[in-house]
């Protein structure tokens, strides 16, 4: 028992050494019957990120940047996007039920010198190049892995590079987890990937996950608001929680999982000036194209059915304001109004 507890104090002190502060988001995938695929994810940050959602119809045409050269494409699919500071897409669902969502991955590098001669590609406009373009997880990544593009993106929140990856999941719960390693596309692909959260990159993060499964979560499981240890409470909670193919059950299985691994509103700790709370959460039902959101100084969850929205070509640029009324509860389809658009922050 002794070699055990010490054991587990090396271990810690490695996780310790690999995310030396609280990093930011989370995403969980739930797994129910009959083909219900929830993701549910958590943005972290330290202060509040304005957040509003929008719905894209079909057949808009779209560049990926300001720059000369940018990628450019036309819309095959209507989306719901949520779209950071009315700037940046961070993450959304396709009517085909594919979803992407941005998290914060301190080691990312996007570009090296062979990625400099090739079409720019903004940040603020990724997602929706993925979201738009592509009905499956698959597609995505065979057109991912030219790497016919480079990314880039300003800074934001007073300077704050967006250092990103993400997690790709469609209804069949193919999964793929894109990261940049030093300017190379790296694509973690896998059937119903659990977890995913911030540094250290995905293949580090899976080996200290082993490490818990091999402990057994029943025994015990890290419980600060580190990276690792989000990952390891989310994986394990989401593969021991009820199968359910009822909608309502498998959306408060999944909201209440991301509870746990979010980080308290305004945690505060004087040796980690840089931890970061849980800002908003979102749940992309796959199945049933229907996403939550769930602003945390908001009384409620509000959501989007694609099924309702008007994805034709020609028809309206749809927005909502998350924080226009904080009691908004329940089905915001109808009350979502025209704009044109948000204005991409290049």
């Amino acid at each position: 028992m002794k070699k055990f507890f010490i054991a587990i104090a090396a271990f810690a002190a490695t996780i310790f050494a690999v995310s030396t502060e609280a990093d930011a988001c989370s995403r969980i995938l739930y797994v129910g019957t009959d083909s219900l695929r929830i993701v549910g994810r958590s943005l972290d940050w330290k202060t509040p990120i304005p957040t509003n959602i929008y719905v894209y119809p079909r057949g808009i045409a779209k560049v990926g940047s300001d720059r000369p050269g940018a990628v450019s494409w036309t819309s095959k699919y209507g989306a719901v996007y949520a779209v950071g500071y009315d700037s940046g897409i961070t993450e959304g669902m396709n009517e085909k039920g594919l979803s992407v969502n941005g998290l914060f991955c301190k080691g990312t590098v996007y570009v090296n010198p062979k990625t400099d001669n090739r079409p720019p590609m903004s940040l603020a406009m990724f997602v929706a190049w993925m979201l738009d373009n592509f009905s499956t997880t698959d597609e995505v990544v065979t057109e991912l892995k030219k790497q016919d593009f480079t990314i880039s993106g300003s800074t934001f929140d007073g300077g704050t590079v967006s250092t990103l990856h993400w997690g790709i999941t469609d209804p069949s719960g193919r999964c793929a987890i894109l990261e940049f390693d030093n300017g190379d596309v790296r694509v973690y692909e896998g059937q119903d990937m659990l977890a995913m959260t911030n540094d250290p990159q995905y293949p580090s993060m899976t080996a200290i996950n082993d490490y818990w499964v091999k402990v057994g979560g029943i025994n015990m499981l890290p419980g600060t608001v580190k990276s690792p240890d989000r990952f390891v409470r989310g994986y394990f909670f989401t593969g021991h929680v009820k199968k359910t193919s009822d909608k309502e059950i498998g959306l408060s299985i999944i909201r209440s999982i991301l509870a746990n691994v979010s980080v308290p509103y305004h945690y505060a700790i004087e040796s980690e000036p840089n931890v970061s709370s849980t800002q908003w959460r979102s749940f992309s039902n796959l199945r049933d194209r229907i996403y939550y959101f769930d602003v945390v100084t908001n009384y409620g969850t509000f959501y989007v059915d694609l099924k309702k929205c008007n994805l034709r070509k020609g028809a309206p640029i749809m927005k909502f304001v998350s924080a226009k009324d904080p009691m908004t509860v329940g089905d915001i389809t109808h009350k979502m109004e025209r704009t044109k658009g948000f204005v991409p922050s290049y």
